[in-house]
């Protein structure tokens, strides 16, 4: 962004070439584009995936219940037994048989993972199911759903930077591949007669 600097200067300069105004003009449009529609650009998207997931949090809501399971029997430990949808994942569970009933009122019968350090049989514990009584992950919260959206807004708005600030360097490179190829001209019309007595005269 260094040619910005420079677009003043440039304006009466009688050394400017056509390709140095050109490149701070380029460098004054992209950082206007960065300052004011990556912006907005974040913020739309931000927008939208907060209106998206909060629907996704409205609809989850719906259709998932938190019912009380009983411990039938404990089913032998794994190390695999990690609940993925805990804050931290390091939250254990223990593998059992348990019954449940699901909100339409048919009985469940099945493996799961309880949220009991030692269970045994008789003991409650509570899960999240869908109207059938499936076993399905917990509804996604509003706060996450936020936090979601945000990181959405910011990284769109990184990603428009991104590709305006490659935009802006792949068309100065390109003015710089055509002015060195113009120097390359003009010395093939020059070169030969380089230091010859005579020569321009």
């Amino acid at each position: 962004m260094r040619s910005i600097s420079g677009l003043w200067r440039w304006r009466h300069n009688p050394l400017r070439r056509a390709t140095d105004m050109a490149e701070a003009w380029t460098a004054l449009a992209a950082l206007l584009l960065i300052l004011v529609v990556t912006p907005v650009v974040g913020a739309f998207v931000g927008s939208v995936a907060q209106d998206a997931l909060q629907e996704s949090v409205r609809n989850q809501r719906a259709s998932r219940h938190l019912v009380t399971a009983t411990v039938t029997r404990k089913l032998d430990r794994s190390p695999l037994d990690v609940d993925p949808e805990t804050s931290t994942g390091r939250e254990t569970r223990t593998r059992v048989i348990a019954d449940w009933t699901a909100p339409d009122g048919t009985a469940q019968h099945g493996p799961v993972l309880a949220n009991l350090k030692d269970p045994h049989s008789g003991d409650h514990f509570t899960l999240w199911t869908d109207d059938q009584g499936h076993i399905v992950a917990r509804p996604l919260d509003s706060a996450t759903a936020t936090t979601h959206a945000v990181l959405a807004g910011v990284g769109a708005a990184l990603l428009g930077i991104g590709l305006v600030e490659s935009a802006r360097r792949l068309i100065v490179w390109r003015m710089v591949r055509r002015r060195y190829a113009r120097w390359d001209q003009a010395w093939a019309r020059v070169g030969p007669d380089w230091g010859r007595t005579g020569t321009g005269s």
